[in-house]
């Protein structure tokens, strides 16, 4: 799961990139004008881009499917293709609604491929301020909202507390706030064998989690209004420094990948029960994936921790969003309304809840993006027993205290920008302060021309 979502963030980040100009709709909508308030919800509701199939996903859409009355929605199977999408709203015939990373928005909107939705919020008496502000943040494009946040995705420091204790090592050592013990943490834990790696010490999760590291530092990677990129901020450099050095320390990046990636990661030989992971950070999912499958593996958990030593995560997750020239656009609304409810979120809980009850597993929670429903569900959490317990709390700290990197209309250029930017110096091909600089002038003009174009209210 988690290898598969990097893979489509950066296919999508490509589509994005080489499709330049040729979706022809234009500059971003002006407003919301295809949504009618007071039309009748009939006809056909397409959604793109929604393909889940467990009992989270299929108890909110019954729930979704009951608000909605005699419409009728067909949920396009497969993940989200952006090619596709773009491809669809140019011919003019788009999917009704869209499901999509929060990141991919800002670019979307730029491009006019999908609407702002006041109207809609308002009509739908939707009350934003119930969502997480980093949600909210990375859905609004120059002042407009353009997507209705839906699950919040975070980081969790995982360790295995065995290795740890062998060590003479506590969780403290390898969460972040103390980058020189951490860094001496991972050459106490990291084992060889024959030349091979045996055991990995840590895993700073690069690329993929710069912006985390960065943050943690104090710096950003974009200013607060999306204009500026700081990929080259001193925080940027000595984060990237300092990340990778961690793998250099265990034999260089592609030694950790090579070892990383032979793992049964979603299965009881995965690495924290096999005892050849010190620590990492990782999505919170995967601490439901480790109780399902190794509940006895000897875990210990805290959040990701600033430079100072406060709880810290790196907000992701997705949202639902309308595209230009839908044929429905109250239904799609209504139904982005329903499915981010907190009634939705608690059926969707209730649902979780049984299936975890037949299995005899704790449940372990759900992070929705909507403060409220998560504020109510967290009650409903049943108790696992430790070490569990302690990586619920950490999962729901972290969530407490997330940053994101604003929508702005070169999302997927800046994203590539940055993956590039890593990935060399990880290869061996550049220094971070080479490699960065470089990132900061192709980001940085990305910025530039998409603001224009913006701006210009037009586009080729």
């Amino acid at each position: 799961m988690h290898r598969a979502r990097i893979g489509l963030a950066l296919a999508a980040a490509t589509a994005l990139a080489l499709s330049g100009c040729a979706v022809g709709t234009g500059g971003a909508a002006s407003d919301d004008a295809d949504y009618d308030p007071d039309a009748e919800l009939s006809g056909d509701l397409s959604v793109m881009g929604f393909s889940g199939v467990d009992e989270v996903a299929t108890s909110r859409v019954e729930y979704a499917e009951g608000e909605l009355g005699d419409v009728k929605v067909k949920l396009i199977e497969g993940d989200l293709d952006i090619q596709q999408f773009l491809s669809a709203v140019a011919s003019g015939e788009p999917p009704e609604l869209l499901y999509a990373d929060r990141d991919q928005v800002g670019s979307l909107a730029a491009r006019g491929a999908i609407i702002p939705l006041e109207r809609c919020i308002d009509g739908e008496g939707i009350d934003m301020e119930q969502f997480r502000e980093s949600a909210v943040g990375q859905v609004t494009l120059d002042g407009k909202i353009y997507g209705i946040p839906e699950f919040n995705q975070v980081q969790v420091t995982m360790a295995n507390a065995d290795l740890l204790s062998a060590a003479g090592l506590r969780i403290e050592d390898v969460n972040g706030s103390d980058r020189d013990a951490m860094t001496a943490a991972n050459k106490a834990l990291t084992k060889s064998d024959g030349g091979s790696l045996s055991v990995i010490g840590v895993d700073s999760k690069l690329p993929e989690f710069l912006p985390l590291w960065v943050a943690a530092a104090g710096g950003s990677l974009l200013s607060e209004d999306g204009k500026t990129a700081s990929l080259d901020s001193q925080e940027a450099i000595d984060s990237l420094t300092w990340a990778v050095g961690i793998y250099d320390d265990q034999g260089g990046f592609s030694a950790v990948k090579a070892f990383r990636d032979s793992a049964d990661f979603f299965g009881e030989g995965n690495q924290f029960a096999t005892n050849v992971l010190g620590a990492m950070p990782m999505e919170q999912w995967y601490i439901n994936v480790l109780n399902e499958v190794s509940p006895d593996a000897p875990m210990a958990f805290d959040t990701v921790r600033t430079t100072s030593g406060d709880p810290i995560a790196f907000a992701g997750g997705s949202a639902w969003a309308i595209p230009s020239g839908t044929k429905n656009a109250a239904a799609a609304c209504r139904w982005a309304k329903a499915m981010t409810s907190v009634d939705a979120w608690k059926v969707a809980a209730d649902a979780r809840i049984e299936a975890r009850e037949a299995e005899g597993k704790p449940f372990t929670g759900i992070l929705t993006g909507n403060t409220t429903a998560d504020e109510q569900i967290r009650e409903m959490v049943t108790s696992g027993g430790e070490p569990w317990d302690s990586g619920i709390a950490a999962m729901y700290e972290a969530n407490d205290n997330t940053v994101s990197l604003p929508a702005n209309p070169a999302d997927a250029e800046f994203e590539q920008a940055m993956q590039d930017a890593v990935n060399s110096v990880l290869n061996g091909q550049a220094t971070p302060e080479e490699a960065l600089g470089k990132a900061q002038e192709t980001a940085q003009k990305a910025l530039d021309e998409g603001w224009k174009k913006l701006e210009d209210g037009g586009g080729k």
